[in-house]
């Protein structure tokens, strides 16, 4: 059953790697987050590939998706939907907003406000939403992949802090090596590559994925490893605050995934630490004095893990 499942998300890496080039690491990072059942958050400069790899990886599952390009001037109801008053009927009918989806596409979500950015709270932790004092159920599996530009950049407002939580990972895909991007440059539009692209995972597999990995063993010597980890993001010398029991629990789930994929029905050290970065990247502030960013201050931690 693993080697199955894990067929199926090695053929979803390679597909979306055909589109999204020389970038295999950070769409295998895509995959398992999903696999784990959580939420993606893509954040680098324009122009890298980061709404092409949302797109591919939504093509990729074969389900319902809706991209919306957030705005500053974009207000909740956009986003949720809203009741509007049937003259005929003489009653308020609800008309749903693009969230009510299985793959939410949230472009540049950070150029949005704190109201829209909020909207999107309940959904991503509850899978539902309240609307004028009724609260709906959105379809599953529900994701949201975001896409964000640097926080510095102009007219970006920061995700606080709850909602940055609720993104299972987070990822940075970077400029393309001279190969891949010589390949971009005589290769087809991106656009033509993503409109030939067909399912490989459809609903059903990738919720047997989802059970798979819940199912995933995880042997008591590799949570002592996983505690040590955590432990060492809030003595203080790491991070100015430490990972959250949340953040733990996804720690774990990525770890978990990881292990999936490679076929596996228990976890290895080495799932934990592939996916140490991602989950703690958007998380931690590294302490001060630090000349590292969270990202190469996770990779640091792992090279120097404490007794």
């Amino acid at each position: 059953m693993h080697d199955e499942l894990a067929q199926g998300l090695a053929a979803l890496v390679d597909q979306v790697g055909s589109v999204v080039l020389g970038k295999r690491a950070q769409v295998e990072d895509c995959v398992a987050c999903l696999a784990a059942g959580g939420h993606l958050l893509i954040e680098d400069l324009p122009g890298v590939g980061k709404t092409t790899l949302a797109q591919a990886l939504a093509r990729s599952l074969g389900l319902q998706c809706a991209r919306v390009q957030f705005t500053a001037d974009m207000m909740p109801s956009d986003l949720l939907g809203s009741s509007i008053w049937q003259r005929q009927d003489e009653t308020f009918v609800f008309h749903p907003g693009p969230v009510f989806t299985q793959v939410l596409l949230a472009d540049e979500i950070n150029r949005a406000g704190p109201r829209t950015q909020g909207a999107l709270l309940e959904a991503m932790e509850e899978a539902q939403v309240s609307v004028d004092g009724t609260t709906r159920s959105l379809p599953r599996p529900f994701f949201v992949i975001a896409t964000q530009n640097p926080r510095d950049q102009h007219g970006t407002y920061p995700l606080p802090q709850g909602q940055l939580d609720r993104f299972l990972m987070c990822i940075t895909l970077g400029l393309p090596d001279r190969a891949a991007e010589r390949a971009l440059l005589a290769g087809e539009d991106r656009r033509a590559a993503l409109q030939r692209l067909e399912p490989v995972l459809g609903a059903d597999a990738l919720q047997a994925a989802q059970q798979a990995v819940q199912r995933v063993h995880v042997s008591d010597a590799l949570l002592d490893y996983l505690q040590t980890l955590v432990a060492a993001t809030r003595d203080g010398s790491w991070f100015t605050a430490g990972l959250s029991p949340r953040g733990a629990l996804a720690l774990l789930r990525g770890a978990r995934a990881r292990a999936l994929m490679a076929g596996r029905g228990h976890v290895v050290p080495g799932d934990v630490q592939a996916v140490l970065p991602q989950v703690l990247a958007h998380r931690l502030e590294p302490a001060p004095g630090s000349a590292l960013g969270a990202r190469a201050q996770a990779q640091a931690l792992l090279q120097a893990p404490p007794v």
